[in-house]
């Protein structure tokens, strides 16, 4: 049967009630089809196997929560934010979009910070926005948010890339520690305080013709006496010249250093007062 574009919910319809037989018949639900998503993305299944594990344990979280815009206007730079409580023994969060045609954004290892973590990142298309949180028990705990937009975001160039600044500037780090302002259900932070970094970078997704792909790939910070206080490893769909925001329990003592790399080598190395 020849279902026209012109009828779409008729055509939904009858996918629905097709895509329904289908399971009945194979002996599975569409929440098995999805793997219990509840965003029924189909991309997610081999997202999981991909970046988390074959055999990875997943579980969907209310506790890991993912805040963004319901639409992004500017879809270069989409701010997001993700924040995670009364979970123990959280190792690493992973920031996933599902429609995204380079769909690992960033993995954020928070060490001696808390985990929370703010950015701004670039959207192809309206998709759910993840973060995966592994816990020392080896599960992952997944939260989400959706957020639409006209897209493009992963495929025009840069500001900085158009105007050809990006080499004056390339590295340079600025950033501040200040008194955190606590969002509601992160109260432990009313006597934290927040890390918030600017690194210059054109953070080219290698999507954009005759512009190869070229990013910040590490970020480390420490402390005065040299001690790692978190670990970031960022991919190409984060912003060009990224802001990133972070969390701590109590104010860093004294000058913190920032190192990383990209992903030709360049160096990036700072100290903040």
């Amino acid at each position: 049967m020849f279902l026209s574009s012109r009828h779409p919910v008729l055509a939904s319809a009858v996918l629905a009630i097709a895509l329904a037989a289908l399971s009945a018949v194979a002996g599975t639900t569409v929440a098995d089809l999805f793997e219990g998503d509840p965003y029924q993305s189909h991309p997610w299944p081999d997202m999981r196997r991909e970046f988390l594990g074959r055999d990875a344990r997943t579980v969907f979280d209310e506790r890991v929560q993912v805040k963004g815009p319901a639409f992004a206007e500017d879809p270069m730079n989409v701010p997001i934010t993700v924040s995670v409580r009364d979970l123990p023994g959280i190792e690493r969060i992973v920031v996933l979009v599902d429609r995204n045609p380079i769909r690992k954004v960033l993995e954020y290892q928070p060490v001696s910070a808390l985990p929370s973590v703010s950015f701004r990142f670039k959207l192809e298309q309206a998709s759910p926005v993840r973060a995966a949180v592994r816990t020392a028990d080896g599960v992952w705990h997944i939260g989400g948010t959706w957020v639409d937009s006209a897209g493009g975001g992963c495929t025009v160039p840069g500001s900085t890339r158009k105007d050809g600044s990006w080499s004056q500037t390339l590295g340079l780090v600025s950033g501040r520690v200040f008194e955190a302002t606590p969002v509601p259900g992160t109260e432990e932070l009313a006597t934290g305080s927040r890390l918030r970094l600017k690194i210059m970078h054109p953070m080219d997704t290698g999507l954009v013709g005759g512009i190869p792909a070229f990013y910040v790939n590490r970020l480390s910070v420490r402390d005065s006496g040299d001690r790692e206080l978190l670990r970031l490893q960022t991919y190409e769909p984060v912003s060009e010249n990224p802001v990133f925001s972070f969390d701590f329990p109590s104010k860093p003592a004294g000058t913190l250093r920032i190192v990383g790399t990209d992903n030709n080598g360049n160096r990036i190395d700072a100290r903040l007062e």
